[in-house]
């Protein structure tokens, strides 16, 4: 593997700026118009042949972005114009390692300017093949943490397909195993929720249902002591896309924790966001604090975890898409009393039975992803520098272990 060497950035590559959109013939096409934050639309015509590279020239500055598909670059980006022979995933990666978002020019608006980045001194591999090599390490565990996010997606899917049919239509198996309300079960009318439910079934509170919610609060930011790696602290950024909350970006200290020793969540009990951004739902996977924008239900009877999952990511959605907005605020008394139907015990057993395998094996996956996703930020600059082989990067590939699931088994 051939050594990185200092060379002028502008001697690697070449960037163009982006392209004006045409204001009276724009027409929507199967091309996706880069902006410097990613697709902003698609255009009926392209201007770059894949694949091809831009960073953001205005306003999110100097992210790449790596396009496999013909496209338009928008002209709040700049894309590379001229490759030079080099690998295409490997500058891109390069550029990632690079952070130019921290070189950016200008002031006020955050702007990027080509003729700045051009003459850059930089430390870079110029031989092709070794750039290939350096590309595929790291585009290998891109690759991997992707499958894996689909395979997540597909089996959140599937369980909430197996919950629509249970507790929406109303099809669980009955006692014979046929689907209950095709099957002519009795159904009752609800007044509390205006429809009708399963003969049996009631409607209660949440706080009926599971007692314990907890509010989360934040200790006090002027004690810097406050604050450390002991105790992760739940935010909203922490529980978007994630079914299990297997990162937090600030975490307490032990001191910090302890100023509000009642504000303690276990692991499996169900963060949900209130303020701001409501309806976010997910899974703590350790013993957490969050902070004043969740409401965390920590379930006493496991049979409710899943269901109340699904349920509480419903009538947020349902909620949105009959008024055409969300709660801003819901307080711990607006979200204790959120009306819940409550099934039988044995269709919450038998439901949690079915889809706790897939809710584990997406706990799996998640936690494999935080170990290749370190990995690959720990290799890129090692790998970029040269102080790591690629050889040495394949070693610590393999040795990614799968991590196993924790609660609720």
């Amino acid at each position: 593997m051939n050594s990185p060497s200092k060379i002028i950035l502008g001697d690697l590559i070449e960037f163009q700026r982006g392209y004006d959109l045409p204001k009276t013939k724009f027409v929507e096409g199967i091309y996706p118009v880069i902006s410097s934050n990613g697709v902003l639309g698609y255009h009926n015509e392209f201007k770059v042949k894949a694949p091809g590279i831009t960073i953001g020239r205005s306003g999110t500055v100097g992210i790449p972005h790596l396009i496999t598909t013909n496209f338009y670059p928008h002209n709040t980006s700049l894309f590379i114009k001229d490759f030079k022979g080099n690998d295409v995933s490997y500058i891109y990666y390069l550029l990632k390692n690079l952070k130019l978002g921290d070189k950016k020019s200008g002031s006020g608006v955050p702007t990027m300017n080509r003729n700045h980045l051009h003459p850059l001194s930089i430390i870079a591999h110029t031989n092709y093949e070794t750039q290939t090599q350096i590309a595929k390490v790291l585009s290998d565990l891109d690759a991997k943490i992707e499958t894996n996010n689909k395979i997540n997606q597909e089996l959140e899917a599937m369980a909430k397909t197996l919950y629509d049919y249970w507790f929406v239509q109303f099809d669980f198996p009955d006692k014979n195993g046929k689907p209950y309300k095709s099957s002519g079960g009795k159904m009752v009318f609800n007044e509390a929720l205006k429809r009708e439910i399963p003969e049996g079934w009631e409607v209660k509170e949440l706080s009926d249902i599971e007692s314990n919610i907890v509010t989360g609060k934040t200790p006090s930011t002027s004690i810097k002591e406050n604050f450390g790696n002991d105790i992760p602290f739940i935010c909203i950024g922490d529980v978007r896309g994630n079914m299990h909350i297997i990162n937090t970006e600030i975490s307490l200290s032990k001191k910090g924790a302890e100023t509000q020793n009642n504000k303690y969540i276990p692991k499996g009990a169900i963060c949900v966001t209130c303020i701001a951004t409501p309806g976010l739902v997910g899974f703590a996977t350790e013993t957490s604090q969050t902070n004043q924008q969740l409401n965390t239900i920590v379930c006493n009877n496991n049979e409710n975890r899943y269901f109340l999952y699904f349920y509480i990511k419903d009538y947020f959605r349902f909620a949105k898409a009959k008024t055409g907005n969300t709660f801003a605020n819901m307080n711990k008394g607006d979200f204790s009393a959120i009306k819940v139907i409550k099934p039988l015990k044995e269709n919450l057993k038998h439901f949690t039975q079915l889809i706790e395998p897939s809710v584990k094996n997406i706990l799996i996956n998640s936690k494999q992803n935080q170990q290749l996703t370190n990995l690959r930020d720990w290799l890129l600059p090692m790998l970029m520098n040269g102080q790591v082989t690629v050889s040495q990067a394949e070693e610590q590939l393999q040795q990614v272990a799968e991590p196993r699931a924790e609660y609720g088994e």
